[in-house]
């Protein structure tokens, strides 16, 4: 059993204050019955909530897509930063989160989520997902850098990191793929070779890419394929 309006909230019709004022205007029935309290518990499985006269289907998760700007931290909450979860107050979430994190200075995907099987899943270090970053250097990348990358570089951690994939995009700027998500890990790699990254994103996190449509700062909600292409992770 859910709130009514934290069950509103969670099919986006607006953040927790906007409900409560929907509500009092009479713009949401249970079951046919106009309610105007928000804290009316409903069966989020069986019950048939309306909107405006519109029935809402009801989704225990939400998945969305950010393209994280520079500034802001991968967190829900910071008292010296904004935060990815802040970009996000207009969707009605409360409870999103950000799936691993991306340095403040880097900018490019982050999925945001309610969904802590799935975040553990993509995070496992068993798992070895896929992370995708374009890179912009200080330096020209040499062949021998390149093949270091590709082996796995000493980092100061325990072992080394597991095999990349480089692939050159300019005379300066190279997409890499790794497999783990080491702290500053792209960064320390690069220093590891005896370069510099000066720009980093991130364009891709298992099957899920990068929507070039959204500018920094933007989301969007994933798509159906996309979900069912993340959720692959939980097998």
């Amino acid at each position: 059993m859910l709130r009514l309006d934290k069950y509103l909230c969670g099919m986006n019709v607006g953040t927790r204050s906007q409900v409560k004022k929907e509500l009092k205007l009479g713009m949401v029935s249970v079951n046919g019955e106009t309610i105007t309290r928000p804290e009316y518990k409903v069966d989020e499985t069986t019950a048939q909530v309306a909107y405006k006269g519109k029935v809402l289907e009801y989704h225990k998760y939400v998945y969305y897509m950010l393209n994280k700007p520079a500034g802001v931290v991968s967190a829900t909450k910071d008292n010296l930063h904004g935060t990815v979860a802040e970009l996000l107050q207009s969707a009605g979430f409360g409870d999103l989160f950000p799936v691993g994190r991306l340095d403040k200075d880097t900018e490019g995907l982050l999925l945001m989520t309610n969904d802590g099987g799935l975040a553990h899943a993509l995070l496992s270090p068993g798992k070895h997902v896929e992370k995708r970053y374009e890179a912009e250097l200080e330096e020209g990348l040499s062949k021998e850098a390149l093949q270091k990358l590709e082996q796995g570089v000493e980092i100061g951690e325990k072992h080394p990191t597991r095999p990349a994939r480089v692939e050159l995009l300019g005379e300066k700027k190279i997409a890499l793929t790794i497999t783990e998500g080491k702290f500053h890990q792209v960064k320390r790699m690069l220093e590891a070779v005896g370069n510099r990254v000066v720009f980093l994103r991130r364009v891709a996190m298992g099957s899920l890419e990068l929507d070039e449509s959204l500018a920094p700062g933007e989301y969007r909600e994933l798509t159906k394929g996309e979900v069912e292409g993340l959720g692959g992770w939980l097998k």
